[in-house]
């Protein structure tokens, strides 16, 4: 099993992901979560029977790593173990060895580590997911050495292959178990015809056993380590069912004066004949579930070429490091995120954002590692290489995704825990009512073995992760990321979502429209606006210094400059005291602004934002200088996106701190059903807490730093993309796209998702709720018991793959 796992923390506790062989139902994961649950030391846990893996949130103070991978043990299932190695440098004898070894040893949840003089390489080992590569170097490096990584992640064509042959091992074992159970399978068909056909009794034991036993044993283990943990899971019921029906033949071939000559071992080997043959169609589509993460893994370029000395080199992709000047000839996959030196071209970046069409890039744009170059020859210099690149963080957001759990999931995770030992129960049950009425008792037990082989907590467990897996998948095709299984889940519940204007809805680039000069020229006033504006980064200001260069405006040396959250800047200018902001700033610093009212109130109705520039005035007080008016272009997009979400019966409001007027324009051009103006960006997540008392579940989207607060208020969080890093933090869902319309199609998606795991939960609980009682009724043979619990989890997770046909489409609702 693939070890590619995390070791990550934060304020509050370190989080490891091990993977977990064993897992075959939902009864599985109760049993380790709730082991897990009562370590000490361990505050969360999370197990996923998808992807057979386990995120645990523990205190490190209180338990180590090593000491979860051993609770997971104790439980009766499998954490594997892994070995990497370093190339270690430095090292002359064997106290050397010794010293290397010792530092190695010491980290938490090392199992072993030997270091050999000779060829100068160590080996670590330790439970799968316990170690990290960065942590061990960095160990040896304490010790005085240097080290090397010598193992890496398998490549994408080595995982494939590694899970060919897991598929091949099970359809083999398929096949065999096939034409062995073929003979008693006809020995069947004859019988239900009338025809006079029966295979000798040493000849159908000589058939069963190798299927038992053989191709069987792999239920056996399982279930003998969940019976010594107290526990049950599928492979019990399948060994208990197949063991009695097989047990019953043997003792009717060795009694057979308890008997009317019929034996049961063909029940026995189709049983695990057709739980086999399941479990290989689940296998092969569960593979493509995980689909999604394979090909955002296949877009990073395993070499790169880059210049050297002057010279062109290539180099393998882990040794690329940022400032590294990269040169991406046509055709050619872009090695890192970066940004162009030389050179323009297209990209296509389809597979990373869901933008169809290629991007024009030039001088100064930026490029994600990944996506394809087009025509022209690009030198781009590295910014975002290994784990730091936007790719690594899409993977690393989708696998979280995949493997986080949804909140209906805890339901089930409630049921499964009982439902193992209910069955047994209902089992032994019918087996006693059925003797105690008078059936025979080889009857009676036959009916048991019915109630045991029909039920399946492996639907159960896989309802809900496998719509998860491919929906986050499908969702990340289209260019929107979801942070994890709860944001997509409440997704579907929204009834009112909020935009912020500046960057959401409008380009987010506002351009100088108009210089107003008062007590100062025109000119005086943007060279002064641009001397406080030097040293601001937000969007206004780089549209006044772009209209003060355009002009030939050199700004003046600015100090003290501060940004007022909300109202604007000030700085001093020339031993001037200014202020460029609005209205409330205004107030503030005592200035009048009625000789500017007039002007200004012209251009908010035209849609303009108004900032007023002033002085402090001494000795004679604060003078208002002039009005500088910025418009910024609403989206393209913005009028479709929220008429998306109107059909989809979603409330619409735009949340800004702009000026009334000019916000009246935007909301009218776009349609949004109502208009919050003037909101401070400290106050913003109030107005998001009053709305969710008005509408109920509240969306908030947008892009900046300022939206941050307002983004983690609401109940689902959508920032877009081109924003800033915080604002993706503080939300559960990033579209990689500046587009608005993305908005109504990662509701479409979560919609489509939430009514799979329905779906899902239906049919997976149908197939027991039905099953069950026709089975302890004695409706069903343990033949067509076995059959209906083999293809349960098939038809399941065969559901939750129409999810990749997803594509968005408008006017949808539900």
């Amino acid at each position: 099993m693939n070890a590619a796992v995390s070791l990550t923390q934060d304020p509050e506790a370190l989080t490891i992901t091990l993977p977990v062989e064993g897992m075959t139902c939902a009864t599985c994961v109760g049993r380790i979560e709730r082991v897990l649950n009562k370590t000490e030391g361990v505050l969360q846990v999370s197990v996923n029977l998808a992807t057979e893996r386990a995120e645990v949130r523990y205190d490190g103070e209180r338990i180590a790593p090593l000491a979860v991978a051993e609770a997971i043990e104790r439980t009766g299932f499998t954490v594997p173990s892994e070995t990497l190695a370093l190339s270690i440098e430095g090292m002359t004898c064997a106290s050397c060895v010794g010293r290397v070894e010792r530092a190695l040893g010491k980290i938490p949840g090392v199992a072993g580590a030997s270091v050999n003089l000779a060829t100068e390489q160590a080996q670590v080992t330790a439970p799968a997911g316990v170690l990290d590569m960065a942590a061990l170097v960095a160990t040896v490096e304490r010790a005085g050495f240097g080290a090397t990584p010598l193992t890496v992640r398998k490549s994408a064509e080595d995982e494939e292959a590694e899970a060919q042959r897991r598929l091949l091992r099970e359809r083999n074992a398929v096949i065999l178990a096939g034409l062995l159970t073929l003979p008693l399978i006809a020995q069947l068909v004859a019988g239900l015809t009338g025809l006079d056909f029966r295979l000798p009794a040493w000849l159908q034991l000589a058939l069963a056993t190798p299927v038992q036993f053989g191709v069987g044993a792999r239920f056996y283990g399982p279930a003998w380590r969940a019976l010594r943990a107290g526990a049950g899971n599928m492979d019990l019921l399948v060994a208990l069912g197949t063991s009695a029906a097989y047990g019953l033949s043997v003792a009717l071939m060795i009694w057979p004066q308890y008997g009317d000559g019929h034996l049961y071992f063909v029940a026995a080997a189709v049983i695990i004949t057709l739980v086999m043959l399941g479990r290989w169609f689940e296998h092969r589509a569960k593979r493509s579930t995980t689909a999604a993460i394979r090909a955002l893994s296949e877009l990073r370029p395993t070499s790169a070429h880059v210049l050297r000395d002057g010279a062109e080199v290539e180099i393998p992709i882990d040794a690329l490091a940022a400032g590294d000047i990269i040169v991406i000839r046509p055709g050619e996959r872009i090695p890192a995120d970066g940004e162009i030196v030389e050179g323009d071209s297209e990209v296509d970046e389809a597979l990373i954002t869901g933008e169809s069409m290629p991007v024009p890039k030039q001088l100064g744009d930026t490029v994600i590692g990944g996506a394809i170059n087009g025509a022209g020859l690009l030198h781009v210099k590295a910014t975002g290489v290994g784990a730091e690149s936007m790719l690594a963080q899409i993977i690393r957001l989708v696998e979280s995704a995949q493997a986080s759990k949804a909140p209906v999931q805890r339901l089930v995770d409630k049921v499964a825990a009982v439902f193992v030992p209910i069955v047994v129960v209902i089992a032994v049950s019918s087996f006693s009512g059925w003797w105690m009425s008078g059936l025979e008792p080889a009857m009676a037990l036959v009916i048991a073995v019915s109630v045991l082989v029909i039920s399946c907590p492996c639907a159960l467990g896989l309802a809900t992760p496998t719509a998860i897996m491919v929906g986050t998948g499908a969702a990340a095709r289209a260019g929107i990321l979801i942070k994890d299984a709860e944001a997509l889940e409440r997704a579907h519940k929204l009834k009112l979502v909020v935009f912020d204007k500046t960057g959401t809805l409008t380009e987010g680039r506002p351009s100088v429209s108009r210089v107003v000069g008062l007590a100062a020229s025109e000119t005086e006033t943007l060279a002064l606006a641009a001397a406080v504006q030097a040293g601001s980064e937000h969007p206004l200001a780089r549209g006044v210094l772009a209209r003060a260069a355009d002009q030939g405006i050199d700004p003046a040396q600015s100090s003290d400059f501060k940004s007022l959250t909300g109202r604007g800047v000030s700085a001093t200018v020339e031993a001037r005291r200014l202020w460029l902001g609005n209205r409330r700033l205004m107030a503030e610093a005592g200035v009048d602004t009625a000789a500017g009212e007039e002007r200004a109130a012209a251009l908010e109705g035209e849609g303009d934002t108004v900032m007023w520039l002033a002085d402090d005035g001494k000795p004679l007080g604060a003078k208002l200088l002039g009005l500088i008016a910025v418009r910024d272009q609403i989206k393209p997009s913005a009028a479709e996106a929220v008429a998306r979400l109107k059909r989809l019966g979603i409330v619409t409001v735009m949340l800004t701190g702009d000026n009334r007027r000019s916000a009246e324009i935007v909301a009218k051009a776009v349609g949004v059903d109502s208009l919050v103006a003037e909101v401070l960006p400290e106050d913003k997540a109030a107005e998001i807490v009053r709305l969710r008392e008005i509408h109920g579940v509240v969306g908030m989207v947008g892009d900046g730093v300022n939206d941050a607060p307002a983004l983690a208020a609401a109940d689902i969080g959508i920032a877009m993309g081109g924003g800033t890093d915080v604002a993706m933090h503080s939300a559960g869902i990033t579209l990689m796209r500046g587009d608005p319309t993305l908005v109504a199609e990662a509701i479409d998606i979560s919609r489509a998702t939430y009514r799979k795991i329905l779906q899902n939960l239906f049919w997976a609980f149908i197939y027991n709720l039905i099953g069950i009682p026709l089975a302890a009724g004695g409706v069903l043979s343990p033949v067509f018991a076995g059959a209906a619990m083999a293809f349960s989890s098939v038809s399941v997770v065969t559901n939750s793959l129409l999810l990749k046909g997803w594509r968005p489409k408008e006017g949808v609702s539900s």
